[in-house]
C-alpha cells in the first residue's frame, strides 16, 4: 500500500519528528521512566505500591473509565469523587468492560474461596481439617457456633497475618473446585498464582485479564449461537470420506456474525420470506425491553464489583489509604458476636421466624413505610448506601488509581504507562511454585488430571485450536481480507479528498492508522503527538505556567521572535475543562473490519469540553489514554462517572 494511503504522509512524519525534538517540555515536570523498558523505570515509583501492581490498576483504570464530568463539591458524599452518576450512559462496550471486571475482582475471588472449602473437606490436609473439625464440635457442643463464627470474622479483618495461618495460600489452578485434591493446571503449566488456568504472564494481572475476555467472548459465543439455534438437523456436510476435510470446519462459524447472521438464517429458514418478519410485532417490543433492562444490569453489575473492590481495599489497603476502615468493620461484627452469644437460642430461632413472617406478608406495611420516608426524609437511601456510611472513605480500585494518578502530579512526576508487551508470554521452565513450597499436608496429596474438554463442542474464536483449513477456503479467505483492505485503502483516498474540500468527518479520520513501518512513538509526560482537524502537531501540556494549560501546535510551526517559544495555534486553561471523553477514531464496525484487514491498532481519539461549552478534539492519538489520565489527575475538580 502507497505511504501516502497508510496513516501519515511521509512529510508529516519529518515534520512531527522536528516538531518532537525542538518542543519545549513542561520544564517543573520529571520523566521517572515513560519510555523506558520496565526494569528500568524506578522501583517503586510510588511508596508502598509495586510497579507492577501500579501497572495493573492503571491498566484496568483505562478499560473503565470512558466518560467524566466535573461536578460541584457539594454533590459529591464522603472525601472520594469519581462516582458512578445516575444517568451513567449504556453501551455494549462499557457492558463489557464490566463483565471483565466482574470476573478479575468477584470471580476469581469467589472461586479461591469454594477451593479453599473444597481444601477443607475433601480431608487431602488432613492435620488442619481435623483441627477446623475439633473447634467447630467445641462451638457445637457449647451452643456457640453463631458467635465462634462472629469471632472468627474478628480476627480475620482486625490481625491480617492470621488469614495466611488459617487459610494457607495455593495456586487456584492447582486446585480442583470438585475435591478440592491437587490437579494439573488447566494452561498445562504453572505460570500464575492467582489466575483459574495458571498461563503465564509478561505482567501481573495480565494474565486474569486475558481470562476475563475470555470468559466474556466465550458467553457472547455462546449466546449468539443459541439465538442462532445451532443444533444437530442443521449439519449437512457430515458424511466425509476418510482424510477429507470437511468444509463446515472450514468456514467461520455463524456464532461470530452476530445479529445479522440470524436474520439471514431466518430468511433462509423460510420465516422471513413471507414478509412476517415486516410485520413481527413483537420485534420492537422485546428489543426495546431488553436494552431498557441494560442499563439497570450494567449499574447493578458496577455496584456489586463497587463494593466487592471497597471491602477489598478497605481489609488491606493500598498506600496512602490508612487501617481505619477496618476498625469500622470490626466495630460492625463486635455487636452481632455478643448478641447471637447473649441471646437464647430459643429466642434467636422466634425472631428469625417472626423476620421471615414479616417479609412475606408486610408488603403494605413496608409501602407505607418508604412512602413516609420519602416524603419526610427525602434521599435517605444514600444514608444507608455502605459507601456513605461503613465504607466511607474506602476507594474502589478506579478511586484508588485516581488518587496515585494525583499523587504523581502532586510530586511533578506523572506516573509511568503500563508498558506494552508485544510477544507472549514465555512457559516457565519450572513451575512457579515448587512442591515442596506448597502447605505441607498438599505435598502428600495425589495430582488428579484436569477433566478433558475434548468431547465440547467449542466454536472458532472461542479459544480453541483451528482445525486446518481447506486450502480453497484459505485462497478464499485472503482474497476476502485482500479486497476488504483494497476497499478501506479506497476510503481513506477519499477521505483525504473530502478533507480537503473542508468535510469535518473526513478531517477526524485522518491519519488514525499506523504505516506499516510506524516505530513506537516516544510520547510523553508533556508532549503527545495528536491531530486537529486532520492536521498533525502535538499536544503541550503546561502545568509550570502562570495560568496551567493544555495547547496544540501544528507540526511545522515556528517560533515566537518575541519568547522563542513555540507558537500554539489554541490553548485552554486547566481549570476551564469540565468534560473528558474517549471517542473512538473509526465506528466499532469500521474498527473491527480495519482491525482486521490491517492488523494493525487504531488510533482513537480524546474530547475536551471546557466552560463555555465548546468542544476540543484531539485525533489520532497513541496516547490517548495516557493524556486523559494526566488531565484526569491534574484538574482541580471534583469527577462524576458517566
Amino acid at each position: 500500500m502507497p505511504d501516502h494511503l497508510d496513516g501519515l504522509p511521509h512529510t508529516d512524519q519529518v515534520a512531527i519528528t522536528q516538531v518532537s525534538e525542538k518542543s519545549a517540555r513542561d520544564p517543573g515536570i520529571k520523566d521517572v521512566g515513560w519510555n523506558e523498558r520496565p526494569e528500568e523505570v524506578p522501583q517503586p515509583v510510588v511508596g508502598g505500591v509495586t510497579n507492577d501492581t501500579l501497572w495493573m490498576l492503571v491498566r484496568r483504570f483505562d478499560k473503565q473509565m470512558y466518560h467524566v464530568k466535573a461536578v460541584p463539591e457539594s454533590k459529591i458524599v464522603g472525601p472520594l469523587d469519581l462516582q458512578v452518576a445516575e444517568e451513567e450512559e449504556f453501551s455494549p462496550d462499557k457492558l463489557r468492560a464490566n463483565l471483565e471486571r466482574l470476573y478479575v475482582s468477584v470471580i476469581i475471588s469467589i472461586m479461591a474461596f469454594i477451593k479453599h472449602i473444597m481444601r477443607l473437606r475433601s480431608w487431602s490436609e488432613p492435620r488442619r481439617t481435623g483441627l477446623w473439625l475439633a473447634a467447630y464440635i467445641a462451638a457445637w457442643g457449647t451452643n456457640l457456633v453463631l458467635p465462634s463464627f462472629f469471632t472468627l470474622l474478628l480476627v480475620l479483618i482486625l490481625f491480617p497475618p492470621s488469614r495466611a495461618a488459617l487459610f494457607p495460600p495455593a495456586p487456584l489452578a492447582l486446585i480442583s473446585s470438585k475435591t478440592g485434591n491437587l490437579q494439573t493446571p488447566r494452561a498445562g503449566t504453572l505460570g500464575t498464582a492467582d489466575t483459574l488456568t495458571g498461563a503465564p504472564e509478561n505482567h501481573a494481572g495480565e494474565a486474569a485479564e486475558q481470562e476475563a475476555t475470555n470468559f466474556v467472548n466465550g458467553f457472547a459465543s455462546l449466546a449468539v449461537g443459541t439465538a442462532l439455534g445451532k443444533h444437530p438437523d442443521g449439519d449437512a456436510d457430515v458424511h466425509t470420506e476418510p482424510g477429507e476435510q470437511a468444509i463446515d470446519k472450514s468456514l467461520p462459524d455463524p456464532s461470530d456474525l452476530g445479529t445479522t447472521a440470524l436474520e439471514a438464517k431466518q430468511t433462509a429458514g423460510g420465516s422471513g420470506i413471507d414478509g412476517r418478519q415486516e410485520k413481527d410485532k413483537t420485534k420492537q417490543p422485546m428489543e426495546a425491553a431488553v436494552w431498557a433492562k441494560a442499563r439497570p444490569t450494567m449499574r447493578a453489575l458496577t455496584a456489586l464489583a463497587d463494593t466487592w473492590e471497597m471491602f477489598a481495599n478497605a481489609l488491606s489497603p493500598v498506600p496512602p489509604f490508612n487501617h481505619l476502615a477496618r476498625w469500622k468493620l470490626a466495630g460492625a461484627v463486635v455487636p452481632l458476636m455478643v448478641l447471637t452469644a447473649l441471646t437464647n437460642n430459643e429466642l434467636l430461632n422466634r425472631a428469625v421466624g417472626a423476620g421471615v413472617g414479616i417479609a412475606f406478608f408486610g408488603q403494605p406495611l413496608f409501602d407505607h413505610g418508604l412512602a413516609y420516608l420519602n416524603e419526610r426524609h427525602p434521599g435517605w437511601q444514600r444514608m444507608l448506601d455502605l459507601r456513605n456510611s461503613l465504607l466511607q472513605g474506602v476507594p474502589t480500585n478506579a478511586q484508588l488509581t485516581l488518587t496515585l494518578l494525583r499523587i504523581g502530579e502532586a510530586n511533578k512526576q506523572p506516573l509511568p504507562p503500563p508498558p506494552v508487551t508485544r510477544e507472549p508470554p514465555e512457559e516457565p521452565e519450572e513451575p512457579l511454585v515448587k512442591h515442596e513450597e506448597l502447605p505441607s499436608d498438599l505435598q502428600n496429596a495425589e495430582i488428579e488430571e484436569t477433566p478433558s474438554d475434548e468431547n465440547v463442542d467449542v466454536p472458532q474464536g472461542a479459544g480453541h485450536k483451528t482445525p486446518k483449513k481447506h486450502k480453497l477456503i484459505t485462497k478464499l479467505g485472503g482474497l476476502l481480507k485482500g479486497t476488504t483492505k483494497a476497499g478501506v485503502s479506497g476510503i481513506l483516498v477519499a477521505d483525504r479528498i473530502k478533507a480537503n474540500l473542508g468535510s469535518e468527518h473526513a478531517k477526524q479520520r485522518l491519519g488514525i492508522i499506523p504505516p506499516s513501518d510506524a516505530q513506537d512513538l516516544v510520547d510523553g509526560p508533556s508532549v503527545f503527538e495528536a491531530r486537529v482537524h486532520g492536521r498533525p502537531g502535538h499536544v503541550i501540556i503546561s502545568t509550570t505556567a502562570t495560568t496551567p494549560c493544555i495547547s496544540w501546535i501544528p507540526a511545522g510551526n515556528k517560533r515566537s521572535k518575541a519568547t522563542g517559544e513555540w507558537e500554539a495555534e489554541f490553548s485552554v486553561l486547566l481549570s476551564d475543562i469540565q468534560e473528558l471523553r474517549k471517542v473512538g477514531g473509526l465506528g466499532w464496525k469500521g474498527k473491527l473490519v480495519v482491525g482486521w484487514a490491517y492488523e494493525r491498532e487504531v488510533y482513537d481519539a480524546l474530547e475536551l469540553t471546557d466552560t463555555k461549552g465548546k468542544v476540543w478534539t484531539f485525533t489520532a492519538m497513541k496516547r490517548r489514554d495516557e493524556l486523559f489520565n494526566r488531565l484526569l489527575a491534574m484538574v482541580k475538580h471534583k469527577w462524576e462517572a458517566w
